[in-house]
């Protein structure tokens, strides 16, 4: 599967671990054209990567998310990791996945965008560049960091001790991150990548 680096492995970090407070229940578990919304990820995945680390919030989602995805389903490993820090936003969740990836890189996913294709999957690994921290989708040329897509971006493991600093100080925006590490932008163009590839469903109304 890899070198002993786990630099041929293709990794991905589905997080989790959220509130789901607008959504007003989990939003990973929830029905969506007959499966739970993270399993549509799940099964985009397939042929795509070689291992998914799932952040989860507790012990309690982490049982209850085992009992419904049968890891056999997937042509990759898949881990369940409870998330180092909890009702801090996403950065956590992305330290958390980052420290238990076999490989230098890993792409994140929101268990909300079940739209996510597999050739977005493929075109943004495509964009991997060893001397970037990470990869991210942009969508207006004049404020890249403003327009990011920082939660369907790839990043690199060694980030992990600049995001816990950030913690630490209590700055828990994810574009307060890419601001501080060496990024490549990738334009959401509507041709390599597509716009309806980041939406995601936030509130009962967007079913």
């Amino acid at each position: 599967m890899s070198n002993e680096n786990g630099e041929n492995i293709k990794s991905c970090i589905i997080l989790c671990g959220g509130k789901s407070s607008r959504m007003g229940r989990d939003k990973g578990s929830m029905i969506i054209q007959d499966k739970p919304m993270i399993k549509h990820i799940l099964s985009t995945l397939n042929h795509q990567i070689d291992e998914a680390v799932i952040v989860l919030n507790d012990e309690k989602r982490i049982e209850k998310y085992s009992e419904f995805i049968d890891t056999s389903d997937y042509t990759y490993s898949i881990t369940f990791v409870e998330d180092k820090i909890k009702n801090k936003g996403p950065l956590p969740g992305i330290m958390t996945g980052l420290e238990n990836i076999q490989s230098s890189y890993a792409l994140i996913l929101p268990c909300d965008s079940p739209y996510v294709s597999e050739k977005y999957i493929t075109t943004i690994f495509n964009e991997i560049d060893e001397a970037y921290q990470a990869i991210v989708p942009y969508h207006d040329p004049e404020a890249k960091i403003k327009t990011s897509e920082p939660l369907h971006s790839i990043y690199n493991k060694n980030i992990v001790p600049l995001i816990e600093n950030l913690i630490a100080s209590d700055v828990l925006h994810i574009k307060g991150l890419i601001e501080k590490i060496d990024t490549k932008f990738v334009l959401i163009d509507n041709k390599k990548i597509e716009k309806k590839e980041f939406r995601n469903l936030n509130r009962p109304s967007d079913i």
